[in-house]
């Protein structure tokens, strides 16, 4: 089965790709080449996740100054509620 290029995959398809990469090279069960062919396609395709990313997050921001809305704020998965 021949892959697509990376830059013709969707987000969601690059994430699944990546993620079936990340369980192959965890086994352990291929040899060098192969795992570094591997690595080196997942390092890619993280590589075009965070630029889809980044480019959703300038949409956002655009759409968010043309509504006179503030800039987003970061958001941080480590806080508690503080009423725990």
């Amino acid at each position: 089965m021949a892959r697509k290029k990376i830059e013709n995959l969707s987000f969601e398809e690059s994430l699944v790709e990546l993620e079936t990469i990340v369980q192959n090279l965890e086994q352990g069960d291929l040899n060098l080449e192969d795992s570094m062919a591997l690595f080196e396609r997942g390092l890619h395709l993280s590589q075009h996740n965070q630029e889809k990313l980044k480019g959703a997050e300038q949409q956002i921001n655009i759409l968010l100054e043309k509504n006179g809305q503030a800039q987003l704020e970061k958001f941080n998965t480590n806080e508690t509620n503080s009423s725990e």
